[in-house]
């Protein structure tokens, strides 16, 4: 299963403040506990021209958490609240994305994920939603809030019921949902979407909150069950 990673400056051992490939280990470790195997998908200008590249090697696509994204990227001007982008990382991702939604790969956004994903389809997001206090804590910290699913939606399936508690960390949001997607689910009581999906793929699924921080998260568990059966079919 392809996880795809920051580009940002780290520090660890000798090396100080350089340029690094960068993901929560939670990602991995939520990959791991669903039975799936995690590789890391770094920014590459090779393979945001060719990503059948890159998705040539993984039978999953995980669209992480992270920065925000080039607003130019959906016709947009930069708002005030636009915190920093990375427009290598933004390329990468949205060839991975649209190139996975023509292949019918099993594709999971998470948070910024989410974004990708709605951008992809052509939408466009809002840069900074009011009330986003809910949302967003400290960096390194999560909100928790309630999110009501819709009955039969792949998300409700892929959480097991149709209201869940989550843990957040975003001020963006869906400003125009794209082409084919649908939302699902709303975080309460401020109604905000939470979930996108596309009902014309096997398995394309937006959350906007951190599934990857739940141990045994079945909303990774889910993704990595419609990789199987993809391969069962094939």
């Amino acid at each position: 299963m392809g996880i795809t990673t920051a580009l940002h400056p780290a520090t660890w051992s000798v090396w100080s403040g350089v340029d690094a490939n960068v993901v929560p280990r939670t990602y991995t470790l939520a990959v791991a506990d669903a039975g799936a195997v995690g590789v890391l998908l770094p920014p590459d200008a090779a393979g945001a021209r060719d990503p059948d590249r890159v998705l040539d090697i993984v039978d999953a696509l995980l669209l992480s958490g992270g920065a925000d994204l080039d607003p130019a990227l959906y016709g947009a001007d930069p708002e005030p609240e636009l915190q920093v982008t990375n427009r290598e990382r933004d390329e990468f991702e949205l060839a991975l994305a649209r190139r996975a939604l023509e292949r019918d790969l099993p594709v999971l956004g998470i948070c910024r994920g989410m974004e990708v994903l709605n951008i992809a389809c052509g939408g466009r997001l809002e840069q900074h939603l009011a009330g986003a206090e809910r949302h967003l804590l400290t960096p390194g910290t999560f909100s928790e809030h309630d999110v009501r699913l819709d009955p039969g939606s792949l998300a409700a399936r892929a959480v097991g019921r149709e209201h869940v508690t989550v843990r957040s960390h975003h001020h963006q949001g869906i400003g125009e949902l794209g082409e084919g997607l649908i939302p699902s689910g709303w975080a309460e009581p401020d109604g905000v979407i939470e979930v996108i999906e596309s009902p014309r793929h096997r398995f394309v699924l937006g959350v906007l909150w951190h599934a990857e921080e739940s141990r045994r998260s079945p909303v990774v568990a889910a993704l990595a069950e419609a990789a199987l059966a993809r391969e069962a079919a094939a």
